[in-house]
């Protein structure tokens, strides 16, 4: 029987720094069975899921996380994950694209109204570049969303243009 963990770490963008951080769970005899890695502006951020071998392993990997960080300049993070449990599909799968001026409180704005509709975040990106005519920054959010199994696709378009008419963003669903 394993236990299962999930590892964050963040630190300046480097060749390597991948290798560094799956260096820990290879010694260590884990196994990584999911990832998210992205490189934000100078940063290289990544997310594990990994399951690890019984015993005394979490005083292993706060040495290792301590040692990873002195060494290499690598912050990262780890807690016990729950057991895998099978994925219940309660409602509709869709996606989201959020596109405007940049500007505080997309994110959030779009966030919580999903929050306070049940909607359940499953997964985000977002990102800012710029116009090419007038340099303005244009800020695009992507999010998958699954919707609780009382609400339709076409109620949740409806909410969210309240959403995309206060932040003069457009949202569209898919």
């Amino acid at each position: 029987m394993s236990t299962r963990y999930i590892l964050t770490a963040f630190g300046r963008d480097r060749v390597g720094i991948v290798a560094d951080v799956t260096q820990i769970m290879y010694e260590l005899g884990c196994n990584l069975e999911d990832s998210e890695m992205t490189r934000l502006s100078d940063e290289f951020a990544v997310i594990f899921l990994f399951s690890a071998p019984q015993g005394d392993i979490d005083d292993k990997l706060s040495s290792a996380c301590r040692r990873l960080e002195l060494d290499k300049g690598v912050a990262a993070f780890f807690r016990p994950a729950g057991s895998p449990k099978p994925e219940e599909k309660t409602g509709i799968l869709s996606t989201l694209h959020v596109e405007g001026v940049d500007q505080c409180g997309i994110i959030y704005k779009v966030s919580r109204y999903l929050a306070d509709n049940k909607v359940n975040i499953i997964k985000v990106q977002s990102k800012q570049n710029y116009s090419p005519q007038s340099g303005t920054a244009i800020y695009s959010v992507d999010l998958e969303v699954e919707l609780p199994s009382h609400m339709s696709l076409s109620e949740l378009k409806k909410g969210l243009q309240h959403v995309a008419d206060a932040l003069h963003v457009d949202i569209q669903t898919g």
